[in-house]
Order: structure tokens, then C-alpha cells, then sequence
């Protein structure tokens, strides 16, 4: 039986859902599953893991100095000598700003074959399955190796319980902070508290048809009435109407929503790239010849400006 181990990401003190779902992607295959925390493990956090299939929690705890425990190089070498003492064949990470910065870290420690965004694995073939080509194509990628390392991306498999007997181990590994690379200061930043893009399952986005800055209070203010995350196009990113980490598209974050709600946008492939896998996608556009109304499951043919407002209301 193959054995793989799964890099929790936690968010206020609890696994985060997309992690929950990559423990359902890897549950498929027969397979040994260990999570992989290292930021504490209590009574809720196992109760968690093993309603979901985990069969082996390994806590491994980091010092409280964030120089330590932020430091993405010793949060990855924690990763790959975890690998090592348990002899796993399998890592999985997810292709969040958190796991993008520490899964490539482990595969070029461990120097094995990595494949980042998956929307789906073949744990039976060591096959992944991802996007190519700014979305035209869907490439599935088979990697050879002792260990193989897959990048899952955020929604890409919805959590399904499948409960299990989970134990709990403890591993002391070596957190020494490399010469190297040091932190030098940690700052959640202003936009905090707002839900991950990445890990939203709602997402409501504007683009060019917005005209400014100011009328992107609209989309911010639609957003909190649906608890949902605010995207933007490359275009309105450019122009400073909101912060590069609300790109959506080829050059942004890659999203797989359960509701993509692109307002003003006109659809290029470069966006189209980075939206396509949402379970449904619906435009609002003045434009019937935009490429977005081609491409989505519902449109909304008119003004944003007044429909928007409309929608605020009703909510």
C-alpha cells in the first residue's frame, strides 16, 4: 500500500477546507494517508482529519518565533525530512500563495518530480491531471520518482467525509533557520480578514466595464452580501483600481469557485485561462458580443450600474 503524506494548511486555528478536499482527492486510491501539521494539532484539528480519512496525524511543532515558524525554508524541510522518516511515496500541497511558496521548496530538496495546480490525480499511475497552454488544453503528466509530489488546486475536489480511526504522532525534526534566507517581517496586511480568492467558492469579479477605482465599492460591497471573494481582471489590476492579489487569469490566481460572477469583463483567453474550471460561471455585460457571454452558463445582458445596485438590494 502506498503511503501519502498531505501538508494541512490551517486558517484561524482550523484546516482549511481545500485541505479537507485534498485529503478526499488522495482518499480514492488505495492509500495510507498522513497529515502533515505543523501548526498544532488539538482535539478539534484530529476530529477533523479523521471524519475525512486521515488514518495518521503527525503533529510536528515549530517553535513560536515567527523567524521559525513563517520561515517558508524551515516549514519545508520539516516537510521533506517528515518524508523521509515515514518513507512516503506521495506529498500533496496545495497550489495556494502558502503552498506555492513551500511544496516547490520540498521537491527541490528531496530533488523528485513536482506537478503544481492538479485538478485531478491518478495516485494508482502517478498521473496529473492540469491545464496547458493558457487553458486550450487539459495535459495529464505521469512522473516517475521514489517520491512524487503534486500541487493540488483549491477546490478542485469538494471534502467528502469518510471517517476514520485516526492516531496521533509526534515528530522532533531539525528547524534550524538557513543562513541563507531569513525572515525579515510577517504582515497578514490590510486585506486580512477578506476570504482567500484562491478558496472561495463564490466569486464576483469586475474588469474594464467598471471605469475607476471608486465603482469597484460596488463589487467590494456585492461581495460582503454574499460572503464571497472579490476578483478583478488584469486590466482593472493595471490600472490600481484594486491589488494585484485580485487578478484572476493567466498572469493571476487560477480559481475553481463553485460561482464565478464576472461583471464588465470582457472574457480574453488570458482571464478565460484562469476561471474556465468553476462549476458555474455567470457574465453581466452590455456587450452580447463579448467573449465572456460565449463562455459562461448564464448572462446578464445590460448596464452593471443598474443591475448591481439591484442585486445589493435584493440581497
Amino acid at each position: 500500500m502506498k503511503q501519502a503524506g498531505i501538508y494541512i494548511e490551517m486558517e484561524n486555528n482550523r484546516v482549511k477546507d481545500t485541505s479537507l478536499g485534498m485529503i478526499t482527492l488522495a482518499a480514492r486510491a488505495d492509500v495510507f494517508l498522513y497529515a502533515l501539521v505543523l501548526d498544532g494539532v488539538d482535539d478539534s484539528t484530529r476530529q477533523n482529519l479523521a471524519e475525512y480519512g486521515i488514518n495518521t496525524i503527525v503533529d510536528m511543532p515549530l517553535a513560536d518565533d515567527p523567524q521559525i515558524r513563517r520561515n517558508p525554508a524551515v516549514r519545508a524541510g520539516a516537510i521533506a525530512d517528515a518524508a523521509r522518516e515515514l518513507k512516503l511515496d506521495t506529498i500533496f500541497g496545495l497550489s495556494t500563495a502558502e503552498g506555492k511558496d513551500i511544496i516547490p521548496r520540498v521537491a527541490a530538496m528531496m530533488d523528485v518530480p513536482l506537478v503544481m495546480d492538479c485538478l485531478d490525480v491518478n495516485l494508482e499511475k502517478n498521473i496529473a491531471r492540469t491545464s496547458q497552454y493558457s487553458g486550450k488544453v487539459m495535459a495529464d503528466i505521469q512522473l516517475t520518482g521514489s517520491v512524487i509530489i503534486f500541487g493540488i488546486r483549491p477546490n478542485a475536489v469538494q471534502p467528502v467525509p469518510a471517517p476514520a480511526q485516526a492516531q496521533t504522532i509526534t515528530l522532533t525534526l531539525d528547524t534550524t533557520v538557513p543562513a541563507n534566507l531569513s525572515l525579515l517581517s510577517w504582515d497578514d496586511g490590510e486585506d486580512g480578514g477578506r476570504i482567500s480568492l484562491a478558496e472561495a467558492d463564490i466569486i464576483i469579479a469586475g474588469g474594464r466595464g467598471l471605469k475607476n477605482k471608486e465603482n469597484f465599492s460596488l463589487i467590494f460591497e456585492c461581495a460582503g452580501k454574499m460572503n464571497a471573494a472579490v476578483g478583478a481582471s488584469r486590466v482593472a489590476v493595471d490600472e490600481g483600481w484594486v491589488p494585484y492579489a485580485c487578478q484572476v487569469g493567466q498572469t493571476g490566481e487560477k480559481v475553481s469557485p463553485q460561482v464565478y460572477i464576472a461583471c464588465g469583463i470582457s472574457g480574453s483567453i488570458q482571464h478565460f485561462a484562469g476561471m474556465k474550471t468553476a462549476k458555474m460561471i455567470i457574465a453581466v455585460n452590455k456587450d452580447e458580443n463579448a467573449a465572456i457571454m460565449a463562455h459562461c452558463d448564464y448572462h446578464v445582458q445590460g448596464d452593471l450600474f443598474e443591475i448591481l445596485p439591484e442585486l445589493i438590494k435584493q440581497l
